[in-house]
């Protein structure tokens, strides 16, 4: 009897809407090419867990929990039980019924984990294949926040570094593989864990080509006039949040005195109220949701990701990039990114370059349209998905050649 794979997952992986919804649905969907795959994830509400999506019906079973934990009560649940908030906050006994019960009854040789927090689900006496894709290291983060911060939530982040990190480690020793999505990631992982290189491995993230294709997109009309500069993100997302507030107060106002009618779009759900904030003050737009983030790309002059704090590969990078846009980065942000400064995009060092190099290339169009040319050819040579997860089957124990003969 041909195995089967139970895929394990933080969020419902469709649509892929978010960075981790797109890594997780592009390996879903590869894994599902080759053997019957069992679903287990979280929702964040009801509506997210009834949306349809063509995968729903070829998996060979689901289960969808509604994840309606508040965050205070995770925190108690994890002062008490000495684990990372990051493990209470997704405890659940019907995802742990469902595993226990797809293992007894399926043959479930290979479990592919999306996401450290699902790992606690995983029995020690599994036997057979684990798959753990951290994509990032999270306990850096946490640990970034808490050399960034003071009082109680610099302890508290502290804490949550110091017990994740112990976390990733126990799993990496457990796992076979354990992926990344930037090597940069991976050889930090390598360090923390002592694990070799064969162990530890970089899976990047790729992009939808077909979809990311800006021939086939129109720009959005809306409130925008003047040069349009623009951030996309999920906008609840502390990273997006402290980046958007940087560059609206930090370098705006140093591109108006260039470019006067200058405008600065930040495109995602869920803006914070200090991201509602900057709405209408130095060439502030906050769009909160949009129907069609491509159609925002299409219009922008110049893309810009100035993150402070930065994980693994940023897909609104890679997005834009595809959609032949002239993209300005921070160097947390260009992490990961295989890709040259001055050719494909470029690299700012602080809030004052960002200015510098926005201006520029608003008054060099030349310039900007050469910069977006050569960064879309960069990424439909090298950054389809099928490129970049060719290694997965393998991971898993799957026999591409042996699978294919026997189709034939």
């Amino acid at each position: 009897m041909m195995g089967e794979i139970l895929f394990l997952t933080h969020r419902v992986p469709w649509p892929p809407n978010r960075g981790d919804k797109i890594r997780s649905h592009h390996m879903l969907r590869k894994l599902m090419q080759y053997r019957p795959v069992h679903l287990a994830c979280f929702a964040d509400v009801e509506t997210e867990a009834a949306e349809d999506s063509d995968i729903k019906a070829s998996l060979a079973s689901m289960q969808i929990t509604v994840r309606n934990k508040s965050n205070w009560r995770a925190g108690i649940e994890a002062l008490a039980s000495g684990k990372p908030v990051s493990l209470t906050s997704f405890e659940s006994s019907k995802i742990r019924s469902y595993v226990s019960n797809i293992l007894k009854t399926r043959p479930i040789d290979c479990i592919f984990v999306f996401s450290g927090q699902m790992a606690q689900f995983v029995p020690v006496d599994f036997a057979g294949r684990l798959i753990m894709d951290f994509a990032d290291v999270d306990s850096a983060k946490f640990e970034s926040y808490a050399d960034e911060g003071s009082g109680p939530m610099a302890w508290i982040n502290r804490r949550e570094g110091k017990l994740l990190r112990a976390f990733e480690q126990k799993v990496g020793a457990l796992a076979d593989h354990s992926l990344f999505v930037s090597e940069e990631e991976a050889e930090l992982f390598r360090q923390r864990s002592g694990l070799s290189d064969e162990k530890v491995k970089a899976v990047g993230n790729g992009i939808d080509l077909e979809f990311y294709d800006p021939a086939k997109v129109q720009p959005v009309e809306g409130p925008h006039s003047g040069p349009l500069i623009i951030f996309t993100g999920q906008m609840d997302y502390r990273p997006n949040v402290e980046a958007v507030v940087s560059f609206a107060t930090a370098v705006m106002p140093a591109i108006m005195k260039q470019h006067p009618e200058a405008q600065f779009a930040i495109v995602g759900r869920m803006p914070t109220a200090d991201v509602l904030r900057l709405n209408s003050n130095n060439g502030v737009i906050v769009t909160g949701s949009v129907d069609d983030i491509r159609s925002w790309l299409k219009a922008a002059d110049i893309v810009v990701a100035p993150l402070r704090i930065a994980r693994g590969i940023q897909n609104k990078v890679l997005e834009a990039m595809a959609m032949g846009k002239p993209v300005v980065v921070s160097s947390a942000a260009a992490q990961g990114i295989e890709a040259i400064d001055g050719e494909h995009f470029h690299i700012a060092e602080n809030p004052q370059q960002e200015a510098r190099l926005v201006c520029d290339l608003l008054s060099d169009s030349e310039r900007a349209r050469r910069l977006g040319d050569n960064a879309a050819a960069l990424i439909r040579s090298s950054y389809s998905w099928q490129m970049r997860l060719a290694e997965i089957p393998g991971l898993c124990g799957i026999d591409e050649p042996a699978l294919a003969e026997a189709a034939e």
